[in-house]
């Protein structure tokens, strides 16, 4: 049964990409949505380079050959070879674990521990004035456009308007907290965070989802450290569940 290890491995790790994929939304969590079709194709080919593998390997046990490794060599030179290695295969199987843990137990979203350890980087952007804002209070924006508005337009389009904010609550100094997004160009890997800093209501649960409605609070100076993060005075925070594509694009 042992060499049939790596088969079991190639099949578990194609359902595990093809469940989050194909099965549900859970492949937002790690790529942008544009390449669902990659991981369902490859899904699809792990799952069937194990199949093949197990028919191969089943078909040399049938006809007494080791046809899946050696190409024909007697089973007489296979068992050999197996007899003197025989305390390794059955730690290669613990290779199964994490392939089957990914297909029971999906890891969640990217949060405040990763947005933390990210220290605010922020794009390279210089002052220059925004295109207006839509008409109408409040204005819906992206936590990364609210932030870009807020350090770098020399316009000053936020000021007077009431704006909604939406993302996960990570913690600050003291009673501080923050409305936030990780933004992604491809995958979680390359994840950067935005994040608001929130006057006013009481902090949530930390990880915890919500929607924030205020107005922006002005600090520092346009382009400098000084005015970074960005401040909403809110009035309203509602707390929401986690939305199936938790992350921003860049």
């Amino acid at each position: 049964m042992r060499r049939y290890g790596p088969a079991v491995l190639l099949i578990l790790v194609g359902a595990a990409v093809l469940r989050i994929a194909l099965l549900s939304d859970l492949y937002l969590r790690y790529v942008q949505g544009g390449l669902r079709p990659y991981l369902v194709a490859s899904g699809a080919l792990l799952g069937l380079l194990g199949l093949v593998r197990a028919a191969l390997t089943a078909r040399a046990a049938r006809y007494g050959t080791d046809a899946a490794d050696h190409g024909g060599h007697l089973v007489a030179e296979r068992h050999d070879h197996l007899h003197s290695h025989e305390g390794s295969p059955r730690v290669a199987w613990l290779l199964v674990l994490p392939a089957a843990a990914l297909l029971l137990f999906p890891p969640p979203a990217l949060g405040s521990y990763s947005a933390a350890r990210d220290e605010a980087r922020r794009a390279a952007e210089s002052v220059g004035a925004f295109p207006a804002l839509p008409a109408g209070d409040p204005v819906d924006l992206s936590v990364s456009q609210f932030g870009s508005r807020a350090v770098y337009d020399s316009g000053y389009s936020l000021r007077g308007r009431t704006v909604r904010l939406t993302g996960f609550v990570t913690p600050g100094d003291g009673d501080a907290w923050y409305v936030t997004r990780l933004r992604v160009a491809c995958c979680a890997a390359d994840a950067t965070t935005s994040k608001v800093e929130i006057r006013g209501p009481d902090a949530p649960e930390t990880d915890t989802w919500v929607t924030v409605t205020g107005t922006w609070r002005p600090r520092g100076e346009l382009g400098f450290p000084s005015a970074w993060p960005p401040v909403l005075q809110a009035t309203t925070v509602v707390r929401i569940a986690e939305p199936s594509d938790p992350y921003e694009e860049r």
